[in-house]
């Protein structure tokens, strides 16, 4: 197994560091594979089987990016990973959100920051991936037709431990 790097550092360590998840990377399935004009995903399958998606930008991104991301490069996800030290990351900056655009009103129900949550800052981001669609996943082009092209052939589906 190589080791994989962004920017000069181990993968596996950045993402300890940033998500708290040790992992030991089996293989990578794409690497460095650009998934937007300014964002570039890697894909890998650690020793346990998960399949995980590292996605870093140069501009902003936000979670509602990465899930567009995620559906466009053919996959499905169970767990969007948020920073380590922080596992209401999401719901924190949904909340935050919401009362800036509705400062009087209360949040009643988690229903309430289904759209406030997508506004959160997320780069760089960590997805558990459930289910590779159709076996391929893709990657940005903006040469091809539809702006995507297949950069990795995978058949894989996480089966739930129960």
């Amino acid at each position: 197994m190589r080791i994989v790097h962004i920017n000069g550092a181990d993968l596996t360590q950045i993402i300890k560091d940033r998500f708290g998840m040790d992992i030991e990377a089996a293989s990578v399935v794409l690497d460095h594979a650009d998934v937007s004009r300014t964002a570039q995903a890697t894909v890998l399958l650690t020793n346990k089987k998960q399949l995980l998606v590292y996605i870093e930008g140069s501009s902003p991104l936000l979670l509602a990016d990465i899930k567009k991301i995620i559906a466009h490069m053919g996959l499905k996800a169970e767990l969007y990973l948020p920073p380590r030290g922080w596992p209401a990351y999401f719901d924190d900056i949904g909340s935050q959100k919401f009362r800036q655009v509705f400062p009087g009103m209360k949040i009643t129900s988690k229903d309430d920051l289904v759209y406030y949550r997508t506004l959160a800052p997320y780069n760089p981001a960590l997805v558990l991936i459930s289910e590779v669609k159709n076996g391929e996943i893709y990657q940005f082009d903006a040469d091809a037709h539809g702006s995507w092209r297949v950069g990795a052939r995978l058949s894989y589906r996480r089966v739930p431990a129960e």
